[in-house]
């Protein structure tokens, strides 16, 4: 078996008239993964994107359930609240003792289906992990029907 070397065609060789520099295949390469660092890891070097936080949505049969992480944040500065088809959860992390950092605080809205028990509504909050609860109205569960074969 014999390893032949690439060498990557340059301009210079295809056009021998013009004198362009050659350019490898990998120059933009790490220009673009500096912007992909850059753009990712903005949210762990300063405040929240857009004053706002990640939510989880997930259902099962009973219940749809919101799940936001509010590390280091006191129940009483959480509040939730339910109008017009909107949950919007609004939270303010206060500076703790000895801290420089400023008071910040953030919400976050989430459109909620027609198919929900507004007066039901209910949240907890343990362990910086916040999961509103909502329980779904009776014609929108699923019913298993038994078909019978005759």
């Amino acid at each position: 078996m014999n390893i032949v070397r690439y060498t990557c065609p340059t301009h210079r060789s295809l056009l021998p008239v013009f004198s362009f520099p050659a350019r490898s295949p990998w120059s933009g390469l790490e220009g673009e993964l500096d912007r992909l660092f850059a753009h990712a890891l903005t949210d762990f070097t300063g405040a929240p994107l857009a004053d706002r936080f990640p939510v989880d949505l997930y259902e099962d049969k009973e219940n749809t359930y919101v799940r936001a992480e509010l590390p280091g944040i006191s129940r009483e500065d959480i509040s939730v609240e339910m109008v017009d088809g909107y949950l919007t959860i609004q939270a303010t992390r206060k500076p703790q003792a000895g801290d420089n950092s400023a008071a910040f605080s953030f919400s976050r809205s989430v459109t909620i289906p027609d198919a929900i028990q507004s007066d039901k509504v209910a949240a907890a909050y343990e362990n910086g992990v916040l999961t509103v609860t909502l329980p779904k109205q009776e014609e929108a569960k699923p019913k298993k029907i038994t078909v019978a074969v005759q």
